[in-house]
């Protein structure tokens, strides 16, 4: 995961108005220098939000009201944006990774959460603040000291979080803070007895406010985790869906016959081309064959002479004349000789019809190649009604061979069958008893954390945590019990004068937890993986004046010096204690890295650091930007040097 951009618009410690790409590698984000800018504090406020105004507190300026917006690449490798108004309502988009345009996905800031951590891939919030957010308030030296803190961010938000369970986050008013920080300082007597008991009487109905506020909280909690489960089993069809889409845009977008304006049956036609082509040529073959067999019998017929250049015919026709025409003269005895004519025109007339039979012959012959053509006019038309839609559909379809059509029509019917079989299947999912029950459940779910939500919300908006108003408690009644007994009072006095300062928290059994949990792994196993590692940042950050680091099986820090003697890391000076909780803190960054990205942010982290330690700090950050993304918000000019990108904000 990386983040790609940030626009912010009257926002706290930013221009007025601006955009900045952040690209992959080791950046240096410059702050305007009338005010730090929180980049921890608002990226935690948009990626955790607790949809009750608190990063109202990010606007720059009351009056106006406050926008961000982060772009990021989640561990599922899409990009997604967060909106939110400060102090008001958000939404999270999703990137169409096809169309290249931005797709709501929530507006809701619950379903938002669970989004994030469920599909994005975010890590509790509690685990994001103390592993990804390095900043000048988490060092040792710089919390109150002694145990059972609760850890706060640069918000001011607390964070409570069970194991599995998406973060819950409480909001403390400035007045209640009060009493925090008073839990820290030393017991102190009451100087206005009456006045502390009615504190106390106050902070035990808080006590009890706080105690239902939680338990609400704590059954809140356990059923935003079974609708987390129940929308994990309702969007399980959610791929299947997009599958069908996928499959349907696939089987409309191939062509059909229809569409192309071509018959409906040219896959049986382009199947049977091949026969009606042969069949065709035999035709054509038979034409040809009876067509030479014509040709080579008008050959032989002789060549017809025209009537009347027959000789012949007119021999007989001028005898039958003459014959006819002796009879008027000669008597009546002989005038028999005119019957000679009949003879005579009888052969004229023989001639004749001769010559009209071999007319008729030849007019014969001459049809028969006339049908000939029409023939094969007849075969080649027929065969063109046949094959004229097969080639145009190889023109279509880009083939070079009839026989290449029917399976590219084939897709179309496997495409519909693929089809069919996801909506099967999706049916079958949705008709799943779980499936059908864990619709029935979700509104009902819903709905008992709108009441529990509602009754939170009467109870009171801003709650402190419930140990805080405990120890706050508890050092009332010892200020009390002080004030009525003056000698207890002078006792702890000098027990306080002679004991020094409480010893600085050791940061290791809380990180070396969380990194447990991100490599899923348990503290023995964490240890052995980020000894080394931070052993080499320990020893290069003090000079090697240190060169082992322990713990122990509950997470404990024991330091080797180089003369070999071993210590507490409570030992040590704060200083040095700061330097370790630093090393400590890359250390786990890099090991994590290597198995979950994520942005490292580190804000004004190093202001108390010796100058002369800036730059191998720099040479360190630049070593983590290989691995994953860094993020530094400093007005120091010294990191800028070994940046990949410096940005002004």
């Amino acid at each position: 995961m990386h983040f790609v951009e940030l626009a912010v618009q009257n926002v706290r410690g930013f221009s007025p108005t601006g955009r900045f790409a952040l690209k992959t590698g080791y950046l240096v984000l410059k702050p305007p220098a009338a005010d730090p800018s929180p980049m921890a504090g608002l990226s935690l406020a948009l990626l955790f939000p607790d949809g009750r105004g608190g990063d109202a507190a990010f606007s720059a300026s009351p009056q106006k009201p406050g926008k961000a917006a982060l772009t990021l690449v989640g561990q599922d490798g899409v990009t997604y944006r967060v909106l939110r108004e400060l102090g008001g309502g958000g939404s999270l988009h999703r990137l169409n990774p096809t169309t290249k345009q931005p797709e709501l996905v929530t507006q809701d800031t619950a379903e938002a959460n669970q989004f994030l951590r469920g599909q994005v891939g975010l890590p509790p919030r509690g685990t994001f603040e103390s592993i990804f957010c390095l900043q000048a308030g988490q060092l040792p030296s710089r919390r109150p000291r002694g145990g059972g803190r609760a850890t706060t961010s640069s918000g001011g938000l607390r964070t409570k979080s069970s194991p599995g369970m998406p973060a819950v986050r409480t909001q403390s008013s400035p007045g209640l803070a009060l009493g925090g920080l008073a839990s820290a300082q030393a017991v102190q007597p009451a100087h206005d007895i009456p006045a502390a008991e009615a504190r106390q009487k106050e902070l035990e109905k808080e006590l009890l406010l706080c105690k239902e506020v939680d338990n609400l909280q704590f059954e809140v909690d356990g059923l935003n985790s079974q609708v987390f489960d129940l929308e994990q089993k309702l969007r399980g069809t959610e791929g299947l869906k997009e599958k069908v889409r996928e499959a349907e845009a696939l089987w409309n977008a191939e062509p059909t016959p229809e569409k192309m304006g071509l018959p409906a049956d040219i896959a049986a036609r382009a199947e049977r081309y091949g026969r009606v082509l042969a069949r065709r040529d035999e035709a054509i073959a038979r034409l040809l064959a009876d067509k030479d067999l014509a040709e080579e019998e008008a050959a032989r017929l002789p060549e017809i002479q025209p009537l009347v250049k027959n000789r012949n015919f007119w021999i007989a026709v001028a005898a039958g004349v003459l014959f006819f025409g002796l009879s008027f003269f000669l008597s009546k005895s002989a005038r028999y000789v005119a019957l000679l004519d009949v003879p005579a025109f009888g052969f004229a007339a023989v001639l004749a019809l001769r010559y009209v039979e071999d007319l008729q012959e030849k007019d014969r012959v001459d049809r028969r190649n006339e049908t000939f053509t029409a023939r094969e006019k007849k075969i080649t038309e027929e065969f063109e009604a046949e094959a004229a839609p097969v080639r145009r559909a190889m023109e279509i379809f880009d083939v070079d061979t009839p026989g290449d059509i029917p399976p590219r029509l084939q897709r179309r019917e496997q495409l519909g069958s693929e089809v069919a079989q996801l909506r099967t299947q999706l049916i079958t999912q949705e008709r799943h008893p779980e499936f059908i029950a864990a619709g029935e459940q979700l509104p009902l779910i819903r709905q008992q954390i709108e009441l529990l939500n509602a009754k939170i919300e009467q109870k009171g908006t801003f709650v402190r945590d419930m140990r805080e108003v405990e120890r706050e408690l508890s050092r009332l009644k010892e200020s009390i019990a002080l004030a009525r007994n003056p000698q207890a009072m002078a006792s702890l006095s000098g027990h306080d004068v002679s004991s020094g300062p409480e010893p600085l928290e050791d940061p290791s059994p809380l990180l070396l937890g969380q990194a447990g949990d991100l490599l899923t792994l348990d503290v023995h196993a964490v240890t052995g993986v980020m000894r080394e590692r931070c052993t080499q940042y320990f020893s290069a950050l003090t000079e090697r004046r240190y060169v082992g680091v322990e713990w122990d099986r509950d997470g404990n820090t024991s330091v080797v010096g180089a003369s070999g003697r071993r210590q507490l890391l409570s030992e040590l000076p704060p200083r040095e204690v700061d330097l370790f909780f630093l090393s400590l803190r890359l250390t786990v960054v890099e090991k994590v890295s290597a198995r979950v990205k994520m942005p490292l942010l580190v804000e004004d982290a190093f202001l108390g650091v010796d100058e002369s330690r800036l730059p191998l700090l720099g040479r360190m950050l630049k070593h983590l930007g290989t691995l994953t993304q860094v993020l530094h918000v400093t007005p120091l000019g010294g990191f800028a040097q070994v940046a990949d990108a410096t940005i002004p904000l």
